[in-house]
């Protein structure tokens, strides 16, 4: 089961303590009262804080670590009935060299358990049950040259940058490790029982390490990248997922277009280590045969034998689908990004706004024009984009001004998303960095510490951009040849997608302004060519600082601020 390691924020019948002035502070009490009995006690520091407490019945209470921005309290007492509680205590502040100084937006740790605590205890046969949120086995299956590996690879790529931990275990990969080198497609005849144990073998070995991941790791989502074209070793992972509680999402990739395998043979398998220095022809050939010898056992999933599996089948790349018992929102979120994605030869163009008057000066966020410089690159921009002679091109801008004038000078159509806004800053709208250190250093040294999950006070972090954002990705891998003329932190959550990048690194990605970001979905990845237009611009791009710690000096947090006006 998933369990939750969270701070139990209040205390039952009790008010939850207001917000405290910005400080740390931490508190411990050990108490019991009887029957009847009153006590009160006072601690004598700078503040006072007042609590009243009347139970009814006698019951023990612990709650730890109870975080408001910064302070710890720590209580654990035991009341009989009938008992009232008045304590009024006012405390030192520690010193700050002695102070625990955490982000309150840590991530929740989740973590699975198992059903048993020891699996020597569980009868051979017996399973875990599933829970709505148990971990998801994504398995592939269909003949080679499928685009299987491409499909796991996008939908990897997905889950992760929306916050799904997930990964790939290609089956073939293990293979590779577990024979010393690749000789013909004799290796895949159905026949051949040395060959087909050590096959075995790594699939065995490969579904271990799923376990390893989920229990050790706490994945949520494995993708297991095979084949898996016989009904028997669909049956020996079934199995397995049952014995561990793991739901099962089956995706079928089937095609019959000779042009479309021919392609994908080109494209990818003729690249794969397996063919690594051979002469091209003799590999199609190769490979050809091997994809045969699949074709010998191969049996699809039956709509009628498989009824109570849950699956999609794509046929030719997305020409057509079927879905079947979808089981929860994971499920749900995976058929529907599926049947958003395409192969079809396109380029996705990224660029932030002209600079800003905000920018010149160096503050964040806001609704300003454009300076004259940010005219000029609008200008060149159009004068570049015309040059890609895209006859088809769509541009998307935010809803604000400065990306709405950088679109005019373009000189064609183009559509306003209120979703590639500027990640909203709250309370630090307009403000330079040098005076948001001023007014709120605790705030900034939070975001320092971990700048994907920080939350501006009123505002908005990376991590609820991406959420927002989810419905762009979604339509941009569903078109053709875009244009997006978007927003600094909107353009680095769009990158970290395409590139894969983790959370951590996201906050961090270079988006200059003035530059044009194009990128080439190719076989596994994304092709990035940087293409900067020839107008200067001011430096916004801010690293993260090597001290962050709330109690730092105020020019150490400064110190990778860029220069501005």
């Amino acid at each position: 089961m998933w369990c939750e390691k969270v701070q139990n924020l209040n205390t039952a019948g009790r008010a939850p303590l207001s917000r405290p002035p910005v400080h740390t502070q931490t508190h411990t009490h050990t108490h019991t009262h009887s029957a009847d009995t009153e006590e009160r006690f006072t601690h004598t520091d700078t503040h006072t804080h007042t609590a009243q407490i009347q139970r009814r019945g006698s019951h023990t209470q612990t709650h730890t670590e109870r975080r408001y921005r910064g302070e710890v309290h720590t209580h654990r007492h035991t009341q009989s009935a009938d008992t009232e509680e008045r304590f009024t205590h006012t405390d030192t502040h520690l010193a700050v060299e002695a102070m625990s100084q955490t982000l309150t937006q840590n991530p929740l740790e989740k973590t699975w358990g198992p059903w048993m605590q020891s699996r020597l205890n569980r009868r051979r046969g017996s399973s875990v049950p599933q829970f709505t949120n148990s971990p998801t086995m994504i398995v592939m299956v269909g003949l080679p040259a499928r685009g299987k590996t491409y499909i796991s690879t996008k939908l990897t790529r997905y889950l992760n940058w929306i916050g799904v931990k997930t990964k790939v275990f290609n089956v073939g990969q293990y293979r590779r490790q577990a024979t010393c080198s690749y000789n013909s497609y004799q290796f895949f005849r159905p026949d051949n029982e040395e060959a087909m144990k050590i096959r075995k073998a790594c699939a065995v070995a490969a579904l271990q390490d799923v376990c390893e991941y989920i229990s050790r790791e706490q994945g949520q989502v494995v993708v297991f990248d095979a084949t898996n074209t016989t009904q028997d070793r669909r049956e020996v992972i079934l199995n397995f997922a049952k014995e561990n509680g793991y739901k099962v999402f089956f995706v079928e990739s089937i095609c019959d277009d000779p042009d479309i395998i021919a392609e994908n043979i080109k494209q990818v398998k003729l690249s794969s280590p397996d063919y690594a220095g051979c002469d091209k022809e003799e590999a199609v050939a190769d490979f050809l045969k091997r994809i045969e010898c699949y074709t010998m056992t191969y049996v699809p999933l039956d709509d009628t034998k498989d009824r109570n599996l849950s699956y999609i089948k794509i046929f030719n790349v997305g020409s057509r689908y079927l879905v079947n018992r979808v089981q929860d929102h994971i499920q749900s979120r995976i058929v529907y990004y599926l049947m958003n994605i395409h192969v079809t030869p396109r380029s996705i163009y990224l660029c932030r706004h002209g600079e800003s008057e905000l920018n010149l000066v160096g503050r964040i966020g806001g609704d300003s024009g454009l300076s004259s410089r940010g005219a000029k690159f609008a200008s060149t921009l159009g004068t570049y984009m015309r040059g890609q002679c895209i006859s088809d091109l769509k541009v998307w801008t935010s809803h604000m001004k400065r990306t709405i004038q950088t679109a005019e000078a373009l000189g064609v159509q183009y559509e306003q998303w209120k979703a590639l806004n500027e990640i909203d800053a709250g309370v630090c709208e307009e403000m330079t960095y040098e005076e948001i250190q001023e007014h709120f250093p605790e705030e900034f040294a939070l975001r320092d510490q971990d700048k994907y999950r920080y939350r501006y006070p009123k505002g908005e972090s990376y991590e609820d951009l991406v959420q927002r954002l989810e419905p762009v990705i979604m339509e941009l891998e569903r078109q053709e040849n875009v244009l997006v003329i978007c927003h600094q932190a909107v353009m680095r959550c769009l990158l970290a997608y395409f590139l894969d990048k983790s959370a951590n690194e996201l906050p961090y990605l270079k988006c200059p302004l003035h530059t044009v970001l194009k990128l080439t979905p190719v076989a596994y990845g994304c092709k990035v060519e940087s293409v900067f237009l020839n107008i200067e611009a001011v430096n916004t791009h801010r690293d993260k600082p090597v001290n962050v710690d709330v109690d730092r000096d105020p020019a150490e947090a400064l110190e990778t601020v860029p220069e501005h006006i």
